[in-house]
């Protein structure tokens, strides 16, 4: 999970940034605050990994923040002026947000602070063809309760989204199946194709794509995160 603030001498503005965080499954909120030297003491006491900021602030900017946090975190600017993006890229800023903010854009943005901000690991491809076909064209999974097992069709499947021990999976009869399973067990149980591994939080149909746009994937109107551990093997599919 990455540990995110939203800092903005405007509370209503903070609190949009954290609808946004809340429903966006890799993305933690620790605080919102008014007063941006909280936040920086947070930034230098490493307890944030990224930080949405206004810039138009009247204790401390957010290019002044920026100045001072260095290279301790990922920053996304958040403004009504547009005037500033160029100050704030040429300090490293990820992004920058013009308000008012969409979550569509949000999500663009925070795409790419994940990629920045991911620990490189040693690369275990997940998206192998199975040369067999598998015999149905339908699974059961265990339910929440004793001798509970439900039948999901695949071509029903959207997505899967990993939640530690457990999963759920979207239907696109807008179907929210949750399970305890662990996301490495049902990769094991699905057919590849058209299912893959797009991220350790996530397993998709390729069937039902809307779009693929940079590191995202829409699939209805959720919008799903390559993770660069995936994206080479991932676009690779696409492209046969």
């Amino acid at each position: 999970m990455i540990r995110c603030i939203a800092i903005d001498d405007e509370a209503y503005a903070s609190a949009i940034i954290a609808t946004f965080v809340n429903k966006t499954p890799f993305l933690e909120l620790i605080c919102t605050t008014t007063d941006p030297f909280k936040g920086l003491k947070m930034v230098q006491d490493g307890e944030v990994d990224l930080v949405f900021l206004d810039i138009q602030m009247p204790e401390l900017s957010g290019i002044q923040f920026l100045k001072i946090c260095g290279d301790r975190c990922k920053v996304i600017l958040t403004t009504a002026y547009s005037e500033y993006a160029l100050a704030g890229f040429d300090l490293d800023a990820v992004d920058y947000l013009l308000k008012p903010i969409s979550y569509e854009r949000f999500y663009k943005a925070v795409a790419k602070a994940q990629i920045l901000l991911e620990v490189p690991r040693v690369v275990e491809s997940t998206v192998t063809a199975v040369s067999s076909v598998p015999a149905n064209d339908f699974m059961f999974i265990k339910g929440d309760a004793k001798n509970r097992f439900i039948k999901v069709n695949y071509q029903d499947i959207l997505y899967v989204e990993g939640m530690r021990n457990y999963l759920s999976i979207s239907t696109k009869q807008n179907e929210r199946i949750v399970v305890y399973q662990t996301l490495r067990e049902l990769e094991n149980q699905l057919p590849h194709p058209p299912f893959y591994r797009v991220h350790k939080s996530y397993i998709i149909s390729i069937e039902h794509i809307k779009m693929v746009e940079g590191n995202s994937i829409q699939i209805g109107d959720q919008f799903i995160p390559i993770s660069e551990t995936y994206r080479d093997e991932f676009f690779k599919v696409l492209k046969d």
